[in-house]
């Protein structure tokens, strides 16, 4: 174990927190989105306010990075945890957009299951963010983040083979495949998280 003889900056730690939080309900947003019967335009507009909210918290966090001489970790994995974390929302937030600005009142029964992945995967994130303080007990968040990627990654397989096998005409097909295209997304970048945090913790001890 290595040990230090300098103070570190602690306020990191609740600002990735909150990131994380805004995560979780970003996707549950998107749960409600895809639901039937849903308000889509009063949803996307709360996603919309998320994405912003995402966007003040990694602001914050590079402020801070800006100011402070002392960081509780590499300067590059603060960067990028914060990139990454804001990534998430980003492609969660464009593929709600994407549902009410084509007006796809139907949607691939598939997609509640790839959203469904999102929300957990949210949330083991949004449970991991406050044990980066002490590095402990995050091996089986990462692993279990990479199994949820692997699954979304099988979802979105099942996804394409269905919106090529002709049910949908052309165009209806190339409106769900940006949407699913953006739910992918997503859940690679909740990897993409996840990596950063491995990469600190092996750093770290």
């Amino acid at each position: 174990m290595r040990f230090r003889l300098t103070p570190r900056e602690d306020s990191y730690y609740d600002m990735f927190a909150d990131s994380a939080n805004n995560l979780v309900t970003g996707a549950r947003l998107l749960v409600e989105l895809i639901g039937d019967g849903a308000d889509r335009e009063g949803i996307a507009e709360k996603m919309r306010a998320c994405e912003h909210a995402g966007d003040e918290f990694t602001h914050a966090i590079m402020r801070r990075l800006n100011e402070s001489f002392i960081t509780p970790f590499d300067r590059e994995d603060i960067y990028r945890l914060a990139s990454t974390l804001d990534d998430v929302m980003d492609f969660m937030e464009a593929a709600a957009d994407l549902v009410l600005l084509y007006k796809l009142d139907e949607l691939p029964r598939d997609i509640v299951a790839q959203v469904e992945v999102l929300e957990r995967a949210a949330e083991l994130t949004a449970e991991a963010m406050p044990r980066l303080r002490g590095l402990r007990d995050l091996s089986e968040y990462w692993i279990e983040i990479n199994r949820l990627e692997n699954q979304g990654d099988q979802i979105y397989r099942r996804l394409l083979a269905e919106l090529f096998g002709g049910d949908y005409d052309a165009l209806t097909v190339l409106k769900l495949k940006e949407v699913i295209d953006q739910l992918e997304a997503a859940a690679d970048a909740f990897e993409h998280v996840a990596n950063t945090v491995e990469t600190i913790a092996v750093k770290e001890s």
